[in-house]
């Protein structure tokens, strides 16, 4: 029988193991002793694995209420939304008025992302209670994760979210001609099976955490009865940039990502409001199968640019390929590896 290693000393081995393959594949990293002000993540193994999921949902769960008062949200995500729910409701198989669609697929937005804030939530909201190990960068340098949960609908790539980018998620267009018509059909699809329309409406959010507490169903009532306000102050991308980047000789659509100016609910954007690291500003495009994120050296202050790649249909917990070296030229702004 084989003398179990203590957990610390497995750590450190597993954490060793994947920097020397890393080395062989892509440019040197920042080694884990240069920055002693980096703390691992406890989720290595499949068991913290699981527990982190677990204490992520409880975390979550703890922070669905929203006051009361009139629902606020942004004007242009609000829109979309609106926009959306008009055409659901008009292909739906089941008989839905396009307000009543507007409030099924906006109620898991405010206690999925708002944290009891009054604020409209923001399309930028960026995932704050993941901390399992494959989402850090290898070489442990300080603001460089990759949230995987993203926007007001936290498209999550282990779920909803795992063939979008975030670039993606967080426009509130292209997410909302997404999900909108996604949870109406649920709707309906419950409906026509048998189901009461509450009952139809809590499978309708089923892929939302949540909404397990009945959350949502209030949030469903509360926009039907009162109304939802619009803020002027919050846009389409939530204070994100669209930009044009060249990235290894190609030219994307891309979006430039900086938590210090995202608009509406901005709680997530404190380092202390969850788990989740908060990440120094970032360019997020999809390029062929993958999603790739980019952090230049003058953003992230690490004295190189780092990359981190998705292959869509991949759960970023366990399939985020990282590299040195090379940077994006946001031809928009002029900056960048030009």
């Amino acid at each position: 029988m084989k003398t179990p290693r203590p957990r610390r000393l497995r750590r450190a081995l597993t954490t060793l193991t994947a920097l020397a393959a890393a080395a062989l594949l892509y440019a040197p990293q920042t080694a884990l002793a240069d920055t002693p002000d980096f703390v691992p993540t406890p989720a290595d193994t499949p068991a913290e694995r699981e527990a982190a999921d677990r204490q992520a949902l409880n975390d979550k769960l703890a922070a669905t209420a929203i006051p009361p008062g009139p629902l606020s949200f942004g004007a242009e995500p609000l829109a979309a939304a609106r926009s959306a729910a008009e055409r659901a409701a008009a292909d739906a198989s089941c008989s839905i008025t396009s307000e009543s669609a507007t409030a099924l697929a906006l109620a898991p937005v405010w206690p999925e992302v708002s944290a009891s804030s009054p604020l409209p939530p923001s399309p930028m909201t960026l995932s704050r209670y993941d901390n399992q190990s494959g989402l850090y960068d290898p070489a442990g340098r300080d603001g460089l994760f990759f949230n995987p949960g993203v926007g007001l609908w936290q498209m999550d790539s282990a779920g909803l979210g795992t063939n979008n980018t975030a670039g993606e998620a967080i426009d509130s267009v292209w997410v909302s001609d997404f999900v909108v018509p996604y949870i109406v059909n649920k709707y309906c699809a419950a409906l026509e099976g048998g189901a009461a329309a509450p009952d139809a409406r809590a499978r309708a959010w089923a892929d939302w955490n949540a909404c397990r507490g009945g959350d949502c169903d209030t949030m469903y009532w509360r926009a039907m009865n009162t109304g939802i306000t619009s803020d002027p102050s919050v846009n389409r991308y939530g204070g994100a940039e669209p930009r044009t980047c060249t990235f290894g000789g190609t030219s994307y659509d891309c979006l430039f990502v900086d938590v210090s100016k995202a608009q509406g609910a901005t709680w997530w954007t404190n380092p202390g409001s969850g788990r989740s690291p908060v990440p120094h500003p970032f360019y997020v495009f999809r390029a062929g199968g993958e999603e790739v994120r980019v952090w230049l050296a003058e953003d992230s202050g690490r004295g190189t640019h780092v990359s981190v790649t998705r292959p869509f249909g991949g759960n970023a917990r366990d399939s985020l390929t990282w590299a040195d070296g090379q940077g994006v030229c946001d031809t928009t702004a002029g900056r960048g590896a030009c």
